[in-house]
């Protein structure tokens, strides 16, 4: 049988994305860190840029809060979904450009804590070795 992992995936082309598996993580370029990242709210107080006290508030005031911080790029008032800011090349604003390793792991939104079982491609990868980068 012919072997389907693609050297490199292209982050735009789903039909590019390798079919995951536990050890892509170690030697990829942490390609999944420039999608964009959905939240919720209990993300955000997890993280640490939202008190749990402010749960109450409307959420298109902290929304705005955060906008304004930084942090959320935009927000969808129908779904309650923030989106994280990224930086100017596409990286989430919590992955240490160097290190290419997420600063706030343990706090991770759950987003990241599901992938790839949930994303644009369930159960592949964007896949791009750390050589190619």
């Amino acid at each position: 049988m012919k072997n389907n992992l693609i050297a490199a995936a292209e982050i735009d082309r789903l039909d590019t994305w390798a079919k995951y598996t536990p050890d892509m993580c170690h030697s990829c370029n942490s390609s999944c860190c420039t999608l964009p990242v959905e939240v919720r709210i209990g993300d955000l107080i997890r993280i640490g840029v939202v008190d749990d006290f402010e749960r109450g508030d409307p959420p298109k005031n902290i929304a705005k809060r955060l906008q304004k911080e930084g942090i959320v790029e935009r927000f969808n008032q129908k779904s309650g979904i923030f989106t994280l800011i990224r930086m100017s090349n596409n990286d989430c604003l919590y992955l240490d450009r160097k290190t290419r390793l997420c600063t706030i792991y343990d706090k991770r939104p759950d987003t990241c804590r599901n992938h790839p079982k949930i994303g644009p491609r369930p159960g592949f990868c964007a896949y791009i070795p750390k050589a190619l980068s």
